[in-house]
């Protein structure tokens, strides 16, 4: 049976993530909680532009609909 989105996600659950945003902003941080309409909670979360880290933050939410795409990302 093919996974649906949500458990992808939920894989990812405690581990470091990128969150792509719609205006091209980009956040990379620990996946500690998402819900059914991809709000995200990351904690030690990065702003990332052009390959680097530019500012820090502690826990963020992303709302969802900002949201297109999460990936995996290898911790450093």
């Amino acid at each position: 049976m093919a996974e649906r989105p949500l458990d992808v996600i939920h894989k990812s659950l405690d581990t470091d993530v990128l969150v792509i945003l719609k205006k091209g902003f980009e956040f990379r941080g620990r996946l500690i909680g998402y819900d059914i309409h991809l709000n995200i909670v990351l904690a030690n979360a990065q702003l990332v532009e052009g390959g680097e880290v530019t500012k820090q933050y502690g826990k963020i939410v992303i709302r969802g609909d900002n949201v297109l795409a999460i990936s995996p990302v290898e911790s450093e």
